[in-house]
């Protein structure tokens, strides 16, 4: 095992040693020592920002200029206040397979908003505006705004410096300037009214560089989604600079937010330059682990214990495969999780966390007409067959009639149900209009169509397992199936197109029609010959009114499609009858 204690926020911290503003290089284990997170190049940055020490830095090899220096630049690059990179589904869910950690940040929750001011670590700035009033011996009320020098200027008192003093200070270094004067029955309230709108060039690898608009006290999050974010293939999470006059102010790096929930405030001025440096050595992790991501990190000494560290491998994990190219071959190895603690990780590798474990036994539940354990183990590859001796049946139970319910069933006729809305909802757009009239109609069965995509994608089907009789037994058990004994009924339940759903007593001699007319007759949108009847076990019929119902079953009146558009019409009529079987319901346009 690695004894030498890490952080692993640290190992994949910001560009450390590379990166680092003295001319001394930053061991490793010195940054270590520097801080509980981040690196002693960012604590160093911080400290220097604290104490107004400017430290250059050059942040890109090629040259690339750290702050515009031409009229014509700024208007070339110059983007309106709060602009936004537009997509069509701004907050839609994004997969993490083979996908850069930190890009889940910028999808447009950063760029719409803005920084509050009255946030108390907000330092004041020039050209704020901060609302005084005293009261009693003497009265006084304005609203000032801090002019270059960083001062505001009060009737008998003179100039307050306020500039870089932090906003909850504010009421504090006031009164005490007042108080200098008037030591006694005067009142003093001050308060930040708005903070200075600025603009902030946005620069490196970003997917639209540009001069942005915003707030003062807006963090460096939201310019960053202002500008499209970080580019994932270029640019870095870890290596981001604040630079104000060429002078690196601040250094920060995306994981120290991501991973512990630190950003450093900053409070920017017009002209300030946000440089994402170039992507550092990266990483990837994947398999059975929570996050399964590609990462970014500058140390020498990184090993996958520190790796599994920031992946966090699933329970069930043992092992992990290497793949790495040495010159121009590529190499594979294979380690047990507490093998590879130490070994070490390098620019460009691919692990894949692996479970191989063997399934020794299985549980399968059982519900119904049941008496006995609500649960069972048994041997994995154990057939139905297997575990029928060792039901318990109640009187009434039908074991003729016995049904498997099963999570993969359910998932994979959940896919089918969305791939048949994802044709639907071509069919709906893709066909072209030749006149108004048309072009009307298809708009109209378009809004209809939407609507009904919309609840049919939170339908969730039950997995339900149809078991044939003379091969029943032979059903291989999965882990987690849910066993379902039915028992006797004499009820009949009717639902869907007629005008009144609910249970009706059975009658030997009642047919469809007959339970449809007690049930109120078909609805008026009902389709007499799409009439679906679904046996205790789950099996299927698509029946007229003459069909003879047998007890327990459940009848289903489909609803009409009235669309002139062939092809719609068949697409949900197919959707229909999937909704019926797979989650016994029956959805309208």
């Amino acid at each position: 095992m690695n004894t030498k204690p890490r952080v692993i926020v640290m190992m994949i911290s910001v560009a450390m040693a590379a990166m680092s503003m003295s001319a001394n290089a930053v061991s490793y284990a010195e940054q270590m020592a520097g801080s509980s997170f981040g690196t002693s190049a960012n604590n160093a940055s911080q400290d220097q920002n604290r104490n107004n020490i400017n430290v250059s830095t050059q942040a890109f090899s090629g040259g690339v200029p750290g702050q515009a220096t031409t009229q014509e630049a700024v208007n070339a690059a110059s983007l309106p206040s709060q602009s936004v990179i537009n997509t069509t589904r701004p907050y839609q869910d994004i997969n993490t397979q083979d996908m850069m950690f930190g890009e889940q940040l910028f999808r447009g929750a950063f760029s719409t908003t803005s920084g509050s001011t009255f946030n108390d670590s907000y330092m004041i700035n020039p050209g704020d505006n901060v609302q005084v009033r005293m009261w009693g011996a003497y009265q006084f009320a304005s609203t000032m705004t801090v002019d270059p020098q960083g001062n505001i200027f009060l009737p008998n008192v003179g100039p307050v410096r306020i500039a870089g003093v932090q906003n909850g200070n504010l009421q504090n270094v006031v009164k005490s300037a007042v108080n200098r004067i008037y030591r006694s029955n005067v009142g003093v309230y001050a308060s930040l009214e708005q903070a200075q709108p600025v603009k902030v060039f946005v620069t490196g690898f970003v997917k639209q560089p540009g001069y942005y608009g915003g707030l003062a006290a807006d963090s460096v999050l939201s310019y960053l989604d202002r500008a499209g974010g970080v580019d994932p293939t270029r640019g870095s999470f870890i290596d981001i600079q604040i630079k104000r006059n060429g002078q690196m102010l601040q250094q920060v790096n995306l994981y120290d937010f991501l991973l512990a929930g630190k950003l450093q405030p900053f409070a920017f001025r017009d002209g300030d330059v946000i440089t994402v440096a170039p992507q550092k050595k990266t990483f990837a992790v994947s398999g059975e682990v929570q996050n399964e991501y590609t990462f970014e990190f500058d140390v020498n000494d990184l090993t996958i214990g520190d790796v599994l560290q920031v992946a966090n491998p699933a329970a069930n994990a043992t092992n992990v495969s290497i793949t790495r190219s040495a010159g121009r071959a590529q190499t594979a190895e294979y380690y047990s999780l507490s093998e590879a603690q130490n070994v070490p990780v390098y620019n460009g590798d691919q692990m894949v966390v692996t479970s191989d474990r063997y399934a020794g036994t299985i549980a399968v539940q059982v519900k119904g007409a049941h008496t006995g354990n609500g649960a069972m183990v048994v041997p994995y590859g154990a057939r139905l067959k297997d575990i029928v001796p060792q039901l318990q049946p109640s009187p009434l139970a039908k074991l003729t009639h016995l049904t498997i319910y099963r999570q993969s069933v359910a998932e994979q006729q959940k896919r089918m149900i969305n791939e048949s809305l994802d044709r639907l909802e071509e069919l709906t757009l893709a066909t072209q209009s030749t006149t108004r009239e048309e072009a009307a109609l298809r708009q109209d069965d378009a809004a209809l169509v939407k609507q009904f995509v919309a609840k049919a994608r939170n339908v969730q089907p039950d997995g339900q397992i149809v078991v044939v009789p003379n091969s029943w037994q032979d059903i291989i058990l999965q882990q987690g199936d849910v066993i379902e004994i039915p028992a006797q009924t004499s009820v009949i339940t009717v639902n869907g197109q007629v005008r009144a759903q609910g249970a009706l007593t059975f009658n030997p001699d009642y047919t469809v029609g007959d339970y449809v007319a007690n049930s109120g007759g078909f609805g008026d949108n009902a389709d007499t010959k799409e009439i679906l009847v679904i046996h205790q076990n789950g099996a299927s019929e698509v029946v007229n009114t003459a069909y003879r119902i047998q007890q327990g079953d459940e009848i289903m009146v489909l609803p009409k499609v009235k669309t002139k558009r062939v092809e719609i019409a068949r697409g949900l009529s197919q959707i229909f009858y999937q909704l019926a079987i797979a989650a016994k319901v029956v959805l309208d346009l």
